[in-house]
């Protein structure tokens, strides 16, 4: 599944070193998820780095990608 930061993104710049493949950049306004890359740490470290990191809760599921990446990550 691929993460998605939310509006609220206070730009804190706690998230981008903690990406272990990169998938955070610094966007226009906020930091961004590029949704291509992100697989939530599945197969680099046993758990999500980016949970509970942030000082607020701006991290949640990508609504348009995480169905898909689901079904290749399927048996």
């Amino acid at each position: 599944m691929a993460l998605h930061i939310t509006e609220e993104c206070i730009t804190c710049d706690v998230c981008e070193p903690r990406c272990s493949i990169l998938a955070i950049y610094m966007g226009e306004e906020i930091s961004e998820i590029n949704p291509n890359l992100c697989t939530d740490c599945v197969g680099h470290v046993d758990d999500p780095q980016l949970v509970g990191v942030r000082p607020v809760q701006v991290i949640e599921v990508h609504p348009l990608v995480s169905a898909y990446q689901a079904a290749l990550l399927a048996p």
